[in-house]
């Protein structure tokens, strides 16, 4: 478990956002969230967070034990049925008088929006804010206990990547290069190890491993590792080129290697993402390949493997300045060439004070197997 005065202090910032915003108290179910203030991940959760004093969890009641064994928060109200999770929650809200209740608007692993909607039916008197921004703009910028948890993370993807890369060989299925990955993250520590897999020539921006697609001579393998430590995720990835490599093939490498070593040059605190997306856009029109790129250079990491700042999905993100303690992994999109396949070198960094420090660290200087 974390510090307990790391994870009070992120309750404290967060119920200083909420008197700043005439919040009286928020209701967090998602599950990262839950993560960020509890300190540990228990699924389906539910915690109530008022404006002064104490947060209350609800939990399921054979689950009370372990879960006060394993989290700072004492104050748990139990329940059996989903029904009762309901009405336990609006009891509390009407007990405290609460009229203004924020709610962590987020879809990650379960129907936390219905819920919400559902609450809103049954309490047409309670004003219901959505608090999913305030909470990510604590969340963007990482403490100390987050910092390691992501460097052991960044350790984990690293030997996972290799171990994809090493059962890359003509015939084998894009399945199971990523299950020789996910087999020995989890293996190592990694509770939800991810890996997307593209072989050959058809481009895929999100590549999740298929069986039917097998590795072919004289073709591009992008790679795409994230594992995670103690909740806390990391992202890389490399692209690979089995056989002979042709000289477009070696356009596109180049072309991408350059643009990562800009970012990794230009990154730093106080710049704006867009101002660092336009320079990419420039290298990659040098090299006439501006139309294969997807737009959106970097994304954050942390509990969830994307997370804000998500510059490949919310386009007002790109507006974001960089900030110390942010950890962020570029370069996110891909340049998907048709004929060539989906070109990809992404490794997770921290920023500091003067640029940024790369937290993971696979050797990319060669690309051909």
């Amino acid at each position: 478990m974390f510090n307990k005065d790391t994870l009070r202090k992120r309750v404290k910032n967060f119920q200083e956002s909420m008197r700043k915003a005439g919040i009286e108290a928020s209701n967090i179910r998602t599950l990262s969230s839950f993560t960020y203030f509890a300190g540990i991940k228990w699924l389906r959760p539910s915690l109530m967070i008022p404006t002064e004093g104490e947060p209350t969890a609800f939990i399921i009641e054979q689950e009370a034990e372990e879960f006060l064994s394993k989290t700072w928060i004492k104050d748990v109200i139990t329940y059996r049925r989903v029904e009762e999770l309901m009405r336990g929650i609006i009891g509390w809200i009407r007990d405290h008088g609460y009229k203004v209740v924020g709610f962590d608007y987020s879809v990650e692993r379960d129907s936390y929006v219905a819920f919400f909607e559902l609450f809103k039916t049954l309490n047409p008197n309670i004003e219901v804010r959505n608090v999913h921004g305030m909470i990510m703009d604590l969340r963007m910028i990482k403490d100390y206990d987050e910092i390691e948890a992501i460097r052991k993370a960044s350790e984990i993807a690293e030997k996972g990547l290799e171990k994809a890369l090493n059962s890359i060989s003509i015939g084998n299925s894009e399945l199971s290069i990523a299950a020789e990955a996910i087999y020995f993250m989890m293996k190592t520590g990694s509770e939800s190890p991810h890996v997307y897999v593209n072989a050959g020539p058809k481009p895929r921006a999100h590549a999740e491993p298929r069986n039917d697609v097998k590795v072919k001579n004289n073709s591009a393998v992008s790679v795409v590792v994230s594992a995670d430590y103690m909740g806390y995720n990391s992202n890389i990835t490399r692209t690979v080129f089995i056989g002979k490599v042709s000289e477009e093939a070696k356009k596109t490498h180049e072309a991408l290697l350059t643009a990562y070593n800009e970012a990794k040059d230009v990154v730093r605190p106080g710049v704006k993402f867009i101002d660092v997306e336009n320079r990419i856009k420039k290298i990659f029109e040098k090299y006439d390949y501006e139309k294969y790129y997807l737009t959106g250079f970097a994304h954050g990491v942390g509990l969830m493997v994307e997370e804000d700042p998500i510059t490949t999905i919310l386009s007002v993100q790109r507006q974001y300045k960089v900030f110390e303690n942010m950890v962020l992994a570029f370069i996110h999109a891909p340049l998907m060439i048709p004929g060539i396949g989906s070109i990809k070198l992404e490794d997770t960094f921290l920023v500091k004070s003067d640029g940024v420090e790369p937290l993971t660290k696979y050797k990319c200087e060669s690309f051909s197997l």
